[in-house]
């Protein structure tokens, strides 16, 4: 069995139970599918996070907040790395296309974006001295580190959505 998150046209959420992929398409195209709430048949399937286990020798990680500034930390490189997600039921279906909306963006950006790694900081900087050639770059640098770029005005942002250092990639 397999479990999805849907959506009513009405934006009622709700779960429903189904045997395959293609017995949940055979059914909503069967005319099968309804809301229980108000039945409504226009289903679609709701933004959803697969549940992938954990290995044995892996902790559960609490969310984090969302900091409303750079925190401080002692390591020399901050890496965002979310163990868990948030449940689907968090996000509102306009939330959850804003949300995927979002994701989407920052993949199109960082397309057009290389990878500088551990150098970030001192690569922001040269192309804003004009060192370096002007182009998008991400990376990681440590906290004091992007306060100071921010300070000398050099613009700079935090990725909303965690990102693999290629060389971590498989």
């Amino acid at each position: 069995m397999i479990t999805f998150d849907l959506n009513c046209g009405n934006g009622h959420q709700f779960e429903g139970w189904f045997a395959s992929s293609a017995d949940f398409d055979a059914q909503k195209s069967g005319g099968m599918l309804a809301c229980p709430t108000c039945n409504d048949g226009r289903i679609q399937k709701a933004l959803s996070v697969p549940n992938v286990s954990r290995k044995g020798n892996q902790r559960a990680v609490a969310l984090p907040s969302v900091p409303t500034a750079l925190p401080e930390t002692n390591s020399e490189t901050r890496t965002v790395a979310r163990t868990e997600a948030l449940a689907p039921e968090v996000f509102s279906p306009a939330m959850a296309e804003l949300v995927q909306k979002l994701a989407r963006a920052q993949s199109d950006m960082l397309d057009k974006s290389q990878w500088v790694g551990g150098n970030f900081a001192e690569t922001a900087r040269a192309i804003h001295y004009g060192e370096e050639p002007d182009r998008f770059i991400h990376g990681e640098t440590s906290s004091n580190e992007a306060k100071a770029l921010v300070e000398e005005g050099i613009g700079i942002a935090p990725l909303l959505f965690p990102v693999v250092p290629p060389s971590a990639k498989n």
